[in-house]
């Protein structure tokens, strides 16, 4: 049913729960999984290279947390890392890659601060996207007022 999954991280706290997630589907499909860090382009348009590097060792920091998660349970992946707006290059690497499902977080934000997020990155990708995408909370007890 999957083959290849696509995972998208900024290494957000929490993030761990969305790897084992994804580590679990991949397992049980033996499906491979594409990690992706998209460095925000919004964010990097600076001429300050140290910003750029720093965004960027966060986002290679992100990708080897989830490939050694994937790694560690003997499952296929590959790191890519990627710039521009981060909704639209994970559709985008979906396409790309392939991927049969997309496995993101998200901060289960409801009520009054759902409504001043409405732009998150994980909403955008589940209205855009072509590719199934399943969200986990990133922690255990977002969502629950």
């Amino acid at each position: 049913m999957y083959e290849s999954l696509l995972v998208p991280t900024d290494g957000s706290p929490g993030t761990e729960r969305v790897v084992d997630q994804a580590v679990a589907v991949a397992t049980r499909f033996d499906a491979h999984v594409d990690a992706l860090s998209v460095v925000d382009e919004t964010a990097a348009a600076t001429e300050y290279d140290v910003v750029v590097e720093g965004l960027e060792a966060e986002a290679e920091a992100a990708l080897a947390a989830v490939t050694t998660a994937c790694e560690r349970a003997g499952v296929d992946a590959k790191p890519h890392l990627r710039r521009g707006r981060p909704h639209e290059e994970i559709v985008v690497a979906a396409a790309d890659y392939d991927s049969d499902l997309v496995v993101m977080g998200t901060h289960g934000r409801s009520g009054l601060d759902r409504l001043r997020h409405l732009g998150s990155v994980t909403e955008r990708v589940v209205r855009t996207s072509s590719v199934p995408v399943l969200t986990t909370p990133l922690s255990a007890d977002e969502g629950h007022d």
